[in-house]
């Protein structure tokens, strides 16, 4: 389980003095820890990708501040602990991999019209999450909707 292998990895962080690794696994335990307590239900596989994606997408985000604001020391740091969360990531998707799953949520779906982009980003979200950058394939389904 993904869970018990961050907590092991975090484990082996502290024993070999890594503060760095250690700190940047303690906030995903952190974040882990919080969403179960919030929603009252131990989390699966799929819920932990879910929060690592998000973290992910907010040190991106994070990077972007931090170089607009001239702070390379921080935006070293965010660098560093997306390629920690990055490790707990399943692997990621082809271009062809992604057209192939947009192909087939078009198809049953029935869509035609970018007005059906919902109903097709919903089962997309469903098989892609944490392999595919969702705001990519977003604008891929938008392309393919419109032409």
């Amino acid at each position: 389980m993904l869970r018990d292998r961050i907590n092991d990895e975090l484990k082996d962080a502290m024993r070999a003095g890594d503060t760095r690794r250690r700190d940047a696994l303690r906030l995903l335990s952190a974040a882990l820890k919080q969403k179960e307590v919030d929603e009252r239900k131990s989390l699966i596989d799929s819920d932990i990708v879910a929060i690592i994606d998000k973290m992910i997408k907010q040190r991106r985000d994070s990077i972007a501040q931090f170089e607009k604001g001239g702070r390379a020391d921080l935006v070293d740091n965010e660098q560093f602990e997306i390629s920690v969360l990055e490790r707990y990531m399943p692997q990621a998707l082809s271009e062809a991999e992604i057209d192939a799953a947009i192909a087939a949520a078009i198809a049953e779906t029935g869509a035609k019209a970018q007005s059906d982009m919902g109903k097709v980003m919903g089962p997309l979200k469903a098989r892609l999450a944490g392999r595919a950058d969702m705001a990519k394939v977003s604008a891929r389904v938008k392309s393919k909707l419109s032409g």
